[in-house]
């Protein structure tokens, strides 16, 4: 089941146009790595999609396979050693993995852009951040030095970087990383892509500085009617700018839902506990719930349900047979549309 099929009888989403297809289908993606120890599998058959002016968080904890999906879709995975043995990545209707090297290159940055999670890193640290950010527009739209530098600087302000026309010059080290990360956007903007990939956007910033950085990326989204992919291990940051939830576990999605719903009525029991695991301001005093054990080793995959060793529920069936993402209904078998769960259980789950 992909999420595309779940949501057509769902309203459309802020900013999108009602009957317009999916600007990203992801279908059936396989990622592996080969290594001296053996093949990892990072990502086992992965299927989303985003349209318009729509938001897909894509949660799970580090090593579930969120980053490497949105690395194979912007085509900057290292390979080798890294290999996609199968799947489609179709953006407005065309697999990317079928198209060569240049045709590839003019959808990366024009047409999907991504904001990662280091803005230090990404950053050159040598070269001024107005550099950088003309430079988008010297290679791909051919402007001159002068008339980059004032793209720049609108970007700049645009992102809400106070004195951008003197702070054009400066270097990355000399901003805070609440200012970085608004640079990162400004330079995911610059060439106004249909679709925007934000890996762990929020990431080392304060409680405050994620606050005002989610709501730029919503304001942003709304004003081009992009569509983005918001990857992130924090439940809490996506409340209110999220349409739509896809859970990873092990390489796999194994719980879809609209977003409210999911915070209402989580279907899988590794997604209720990541919903345990948030602090409540109503339980002050009591211990945090974490979930027991580790993930998996994607060098050896546990049998049937990958989450079955950590699970609480767990019976027979779950250490021998693998969950397909099933659809998800009411007790009275209506549809209750988006949502999809990949446990044996799942009724129990969201009707116990």
């Amino acid at each position: 089941m992909t999420i595309i099929d779940k949501t057509a009888d769902v309203p459309a989403p802020r900013g999108s146009t009602e009957n317009s297809g999916p600007l990203l289908d992801v279908r059936d993606l396989h990622v592996e790595f080969k290594t001296r120890d053996g093949v990892v599998k990072a990502v086992n058959g992965v299927n989303y999609s985003v349209a318009a002016g729509e938001t897909l968080a894509v949660l799970g904890e580090s090593g579930s396979g969120k980053s490497v999906t949105a690395q194979a879709i912007m085509g900057i995975l290292d390979m080798p050693p890294g290999r996609i043995p199968q799947g489609e990545i179709l953006f407005r209707g065309e697999d990317m993995l079928t198209m060569g090297y240049e045709e590839r290159r003019k959808i990366r940055g024009q047409k999907i852009a991504m904001i990662f999670q280091d803005a230090l890193s990404s950053l050159n640290p040598v070269l001024t951040v107005g550099y950088q950010l003309a430079e988008m527009f010297r290679v791909h739209q051919g402007l001159s030095k002068k008339d980059a530098k004032a793209k720049a600087i609108e970007l700049m302000d645009r992102v809400r970087i106070p004195a951008a026309k003197e702070r054009v010059n400066d270097y990355p080290h000399q901003f805070s990383g609440g200012m970085r990360q608004r640079i990162m956007i400004a330079m995911a903007l610059a060439l106004e892509p249909d679709l925007i990939i934000a890996d762990e956007p929020t990431t080392a910033l304060d409680v405050t500085v994620q606050a005002q950085v989610m709501d730029l990326l919503a304001e942003l989204q709304r004003e081009y009617n992009m569509g983005l992919i918001l990857i992130t291990h924090d439940l809490g940051v996506v409340a209110d700018v999220a349409d739509k939830i896809a859970v990873m576990y092990a390489g796999r999605i194994v719980e879809t839902a609209p977003v409210h719903e999911l915070y209402k009525r989580p279907a899988h029991p590794y997604t209720r506990g990541l919903l345990d695991s948030i602090p409540r301001l109503d339980q002050k005093g009591q211990e945090l719930y974490a979930i027991k054990g580790l993930p998996p080793n994607l060098l050896k995959i546990p049998s049937g349900c990958a989450f079955n060793p950590r699970c609480p529920k767990a019976q027979d069936i779950c250490r021998t047979d693998v969950p397909l993402l099933a659809d998800v209904t009411e007790q009275d078998g209506g549809e209750l549309p988006g949502r999809g769960s990949a446990c044996h259980f799942w009724k129990e789950q969201i009707h116990g």
